[in-house]
C-alpha cells in the first residue's frame, strides 16, 4: 500500500480536501525535529452502522499529548471528534483506521523558531490487521532488542508524541533483520517494556502482569484489556517484569489499536505455550473483538456510531 496513492477525502485545517491535495512544505518544522502528536483510532462495523472506537479517550489523549509538548491544538475536542466521524463517512468506510495528528508548519526553522503554526489533519484509511491476520490467529515471534533501553527520567513517555517513535522503529528494524515479527523493548534495569508500537502482557499462574506506566505509553487498548481481565476476575498486577519471567510464563501478548490482541508464540528462541496461542489469551481477544463489533452491550458506551 502506497499512502499518498490512496483516494478519498482527509480533513486538513478544518477543511475537506483531496487525498492528493493533502500536502506540506518540505521545511515543516515537525519533518525536521519530530515535535508533532498524533494518535490512531480504529472504527469497526457493527449491526448500526460503522462505529468508532473509545473516540473520547483518544482525542483526549492527543490534547494531553499536545499539552505534555508544549503545542497548543487550534480545535476544541468537539470539533475533532466529529472531524474522525466525518472521515470515516465521507470516505465510505466500514472498518476504518483514523490518523489525527497535530504538527508545526513551515513558517520557521530551528530550535528558537517562535512563530509556529500548529496544523491539524485527520485521515482514515482501510486497513487490516496491523501484523497480519495469521498472525492474531497464531501468533507471533518477537526479539528482546538490546537497543534502545528506556529511562523514565529521558522520554516523554506519557506523549504520544512522533519522535518518541525513532526508537521503536530502531528496535522493530533490529527484530525484522533477525527474523521476527516484532521487538521486545527493555528498561535501563532490563525489565520489559513494551513492543515497538504495543503494550505487553504475560500471564503467570492465571494472572496476568503488565509492565508499569513508568515508561511505557499507557495505551488504550492496555486500558481496555485490563478492564476485561478484571471482570473476569483475572487478577491484574502493573509490576517489573523480567525476560526470564516472560521465557518461563504461561502466556503473552501484545495489544494496541494497530495490533489489537495479538498473541506472543515465541520470545528470542524459546517458545511460550509450546509455540500456541493460550486459553487466557484467546478468551480476552475474543471478547475484545465483539466488544469493538458492538456485541457485548456491557461496552457499548465506548462506541461513537458514525
Amino acid at each position: 500500500m502506497i499512502m499518498s496513492d490512496l483516494k478519498g477525502k482527509i480533513w486538513m485545517d478544518g477543511k475537506l480536501v483531496e487525498w492528493s491535495d493533502a500536502k506540506i512544505h518540505v521545511l515543516t518544522h515537525t519533518l525536521h525535529y519530530g515535535t508533532g502528536v498524533f494518535e490512531g483510532v480504529r472504527a469497526y462495523e457493527t449491526s448500526d452502522g460503522p462505529a468508532i472506537f473509545r473516540l473520547e479517550d483518544h482525542t483526549n489523549r492527543l490534547f494531553e499529548s499536545a499539552k505534555l509538548i508544549g503545542m497548543q491544538i487550534p480545535y476544541d475536542a468537539k470539533e475533532l471528534n466529529d472531524a474522525q466521524s466525518q472521515v470515516v463517512k465521507i470516505n465510505n468506510l466500514k472498518n476504518a483506521y483514523i490518523r489525527p495528528m497535530c504538527f508545526y508548519g513551515s513558517e520557521g526553522m530551528g530550535l528558537r523558531a517562535d512563530n509556529l503554526k500548529v496544523h491539524t489533519i485527520i485521515a482514515a484509511w482501510d486497513w487490516g490487521s496491523y501484523l497480519g491476520d495469521d498472525k492474531i490467529l497464531n501468533g507471533i515471534k518477537v526479539k528482546v532488542t538490546d537497543f534502545p533501553k528506556r529511562s523514565e527520567k529521558s522520554m516523554l513517555h506519557k506523549a504520544k508524541a512522533s519522535g518518541n517513535y525513532l526508537y521503536s522503529m530502531l528496535a522493530l528494524k533490529d527484530a525484522l533483520n533477525s527474523g521476527y515479527d516484532e521487538a521486545l523493548i527493555l528498561d535501563i534495569d532490563d525489565n520489559v517494556n513494551e513492543g515497538s508500537g504495543e503494550n505487553f502482557f504475560t500471564i503467570i499462574n492465571n494472572t496476568i502482569h503488565t509492565p508499569k506506566d513508568a515508561t511505557v505509553l499507557n495505551g488504550i487498548t492496555r486500558q481496555t484489556v485490563m478492564k476485561i481481565a478484571r471482570d473476569l476476575n483475572y487478577r491484574v498486577e502493573e509490576t517489573n517484569i523480567s525476560v526470564d519471567d516472560v521465557k518461563s510464563s504461561d502466556e503473552a501478548f501484545f495489544t494496541g489499536t494497530a495490533a489489537e490482541v495479538t498473541p506472543i508464540i515465541q520470545v528470542d528462541n524459546v517458545k511460550i505455550n509450546d509455540g500456541k496461542p493460550g486459553e487466557i489469551t484467546k478468551k480476552i481477544q475474543k471478547i475484545y473483538f465483539d466488544l469493538i463489533r458492538g456485541k457485548v452491550d456491557e461496552y457499548s458506551s465506548w462506541l461513537t456510531q458514525v
